[in-house]
């Protein structure tokens, strides 16, 4: 099981870090259906990414059914690095100059209008729809499934997956549930401090899981 979990690590790291959907989460909590948006967004969330990792996960072993060593993750890891590096390479060129104000989203700005359906929906398309999220998901997924272990040991490292993956959604969640003071300051702060550093993570987090793959794959394919 070990042989599976280990290297999908960055991955799930790198889509719970993923900022869009955590500021998603976080102003959908600060929204008058606040709760009831809130749960709707975290189960959808975790069927998007859920469907991602299986999907992935079944087929690798549906391609690899002798239990051999797979070359496919290796060219798969190559093609998501380099998508990555280049996601980072747009996201510096886009990134905010000094005295200059970026405008969010509109869909971030209607955000607390949302019905509980559209939450769910919100969800599923910044799993599914997003590079930052999908990538490192599809990359952590190609990871389990290369791994030399057997089928329940790949389930459960799924499960871990979508687990630490969804960090980002459910203790933000955890947190709202408290309904006092101190979790409210804690949210405000923790949505201030990743509206703040979105550029930056934006461009860390790709450029390192993108150099990383890249490393896995050319280790793999010589």
């Amino acid at each position: 099981m070990g042989e599976a979990i280990g290297p999908m690590l960055a991955s799930a790291v790198a889509v719970a870090l993923s900022p869009l959907p955590l500021i998603a989460v976080l102003l959908i909590l600060a929204s008058p259906r606040g709760q009831a948006n809130g749960i709707a967004f975290t189960i959808g969330w975790l069927l998007g990414l859920t469907a991602v990792v299986a999907a992935v996960v079944a087929a690798g072993i549906a391609l690899n059914p002798a239990h051999t060593t797979p070359t496919w993750p290796s060219w798969l890891k190559l093609a998501l690095g380099a998508v990555l590096l280049l996601l980072a390479a747009r996201q510096w060129r886009e990134r905010p100059r000094p005295g200059r104000v970026t405008a969010p989203p509109e869909w971030l700005l209607s955000i607390d209008r949302l019905s509980t359906a559209r939450s769910a929906g919100l969800a599923l398309v910044l799993v599914m729809a997003r590079p930052t999220t999908l990538v490192p998901a599809v990359g952590g997924a190609a990871s389990i499934a290369a791994a030399p272990t057997g089928g329940g040991g790949k389930v459960v490292a799924a499960a871990v997956l979508v687990l630490l993956g969804s960090l980002g959604t459910l203790v933000p969640f955890a947190v709202h549930l408290r309904a006092d003071d101190r979790a409210r300051h804690s949210l405000g702060e923790l949505r201030a401090w990743t509206a703040t550093h979105n550029a930056a993570i934006m461009v860390v987090v790709p450029l390192l899981l993108g150099a990383e793959y890249l490393g896995a794959a050319v280790s793999g394919l010589t």
